[in-house]
């Protein structure tokens, strides 16, 4: 039987925040999300792909569920994001009863994490100082396009 190294929360969040940079290297907004097993082993990744896509709805965490594919083990998974999930991509957690949220940072963005809380899904903040300084650097290059992405 083999060892199964258990990857921390730190680790994920360092793996989504790569996909946020990708994000940010192709001119999109830099939110990146990964979905991970109980060891920890990342089965899908996504990055915020509205501008490079023009879909509204291509939110990270979104991108990241879509690109999991259909799955029945949804009720064991952690979903990890760069920023604190919106009300769009916190129901799609919400709705394949995702127990786990582990958040990058929510000094820029407070998302609907009450949300969570109330469906008791246990949220864990990282405030990654990666993470917060990506996202303050985009918001006062970009503010116009961060509007557009939270609907202000």
């Amino acid at each position: 039987m083999g060892y199964h190294r258990v990857v921390s929360d730190e680790e994920l969040v360092r793996a989504a925040y790569e996909e946020a940079l990708k994000g940010y290297e192709e001119g999109g907004l830099p939110i990146g999300s990964v979905l991970a097993d109980a060891a920890g082993k990342i089965v899908a990744r996504g990055r915020n792909l509205r501008v490079q896509t023009g879909d509204p709805t291509a939110h990270a965490e979104v991108v990241c569920l879509r690109n999991a594919g259909r799955r029945r083990d949804w009720m064991m998974l952690t979903l990890v994001s760069t920023l604190s999930p919106c009300v769009m991509c916190t129901g799609t957690a919400l709705l394949y009863r995702i127990p786990r949220v582990v958040v990058g940072e929510n000094r820029n963005f407070m998302g609907a994490e009450d949300l969570f809380a109330a469906r008791d899904v246990k949220v864990r903040v990282l405030q990654d100082p990666d993470c917060v300084a990506l996202m303050r650097k985009f918001v006062a290059e970009k503010p116009d396009l961060w509007n557009e992405d939270i609907g202000l």
